[in-house]
């Protein structure tokens, strides 16, 4: 298994891998029972509906292994687009990256952005079909698929999903693995929504939500956690800023934590509609004095995305390099 995965992640850097990465069929329900996204719709492009909005549901502290497991079947169904987001050394600046002189810190490393480009994007047929299944998850998942018909009847041409779907993976991720109860997961087509009810769990204003909102760095990062941050007109750093304007529109973004090495100090996460595909993203963290690995932020080195929101679930722990052991990982090892 580590050797699977070790040379999945020596692809994604550059260096020689042992494994080819390409697009891997999901495995069949009875070795690992997920109902495939594209099962969950019926109809082509401009006329696609769900057929399946149901979701699993299960104890809370069940559901670790399975989000993770769920959640690295996507990434190899969509064939293993890694984004390497490590600090370049001073000096060793590689291909295709150039030095900012209008960075004030251009004396630091800077944050790196390799993407190794493998699989499938959203506007492939298949991906398309796969999207439409995690919109399937949310409340308003209909009227996604009627609005986007609609896009697509207009023309021809490729064209990508209207709406940002990045909630909705995590929304569908949550759903199969078993926290199907909206008290559980509030799934949404925004991440705001559920990093609100976590947020009101944290403060003791409702009871029964999966997930509790802390500071990045307050609490150990476990595979299975959330990690959040912001995105374009907000500018959270910490969740006191959330809190102010908690219940108001915000573009967020979360990753799912599939792998946390200590020993380097990185953090392994899965998200939709990362470069326009289920991604892995190696995420570089950082410590305070004795405190837990957290995830390094814009104040510890320019360009760094500064995740304002570790979003703990309240089940047990599982090893940390859980990505290792998935269904899908072990199945790759035995071929």
């Amino acid at each position: 298994m580590r050797a699977a995965v070790a040379g999945l992640l020596a692809l994604a850097i550059g260096a020689p891998a042992q494994a080819q990465a390409q697009a891997q069929d999901r495995l069949p329900r009875d070795v690992f029972d997920v109902i495939p996204p594209n099962e969950r719709v019926a109809g082509g492009r401009g006329e696609m509906r769900v057929v399946q909005s149901g979701c699993r549901v299960g104890p809370t502290d069940w559901a670790r292994r399975r989000i993770v497991d769920v959640a690295v079947q996507e990434w190899a169904a969509f064939g293993f687009q890694t984004i390497d987001a490590r600090p370049i050394e001073a000096g060793r600046l590689p291909d295709g990256i150039v030095p900012d002189a209008a960075n004030p810190r251009r004396d630091q490393p800077r944050q790196a952005r390799h993407i190794v480009r493998i699989g499938r994007q959203e506007r492939d047929e298949a991906a398309r079909a796969d999207v439409a299944g995690y919109w399937s998850a949310t409340p308003d998942g209909s009227d996604i698929l009627r609005r986007q018909n609609r896009l697509w009847s207009e023309t021809r041409a490729p064209i990508d999903w209207g709406q940002p779907w990045s909630a909705a993976f995590v929304s569908w991720v949550m759903c199969e693995a078993g926290l199907g109860e909206m008290d559980q997961f509030a799934r949404d087509i925004s991440h705001r929504v559920y990093i609100d009810q976590a947020i009101r769990a944290r403060d003791g204003e409702i009871r029964g939500a999966a997930y509790r909102a802390f500071d990045a760095g307050e609490q150990p990062v476990q595979p299975g956690d959330l990690l959040c941050n912001a995105r374009g007109s907000s500018s959270y750093r910490s969740l006191a800023e959330r809190r102010e304007e908690i219940g108001a529109f915000a573009p967020t973004h979360c990753d799912i934590v599939v792998r946390v090495d200590e020993v380097a100090g990185l953090f392994h996460l899965i998200g939709g509609n990362v470069m326009d595909s289920v991604s892995l993203t190696i995420l570089p963290g950082t410590k305070d004095g004795d405190g837990p690995l957290r995830p390094l932020a814009e104040t510890d080195l320019a360009g760094a995305r500064t995740m304002f929101a570790h979003l703990q679930l309240q089940a047990p722990a599982i090893e940390a390099n859980a990505l290792d052991a998935a269904p899908t990982i072990q199945a790759m090892s035995r071929r």
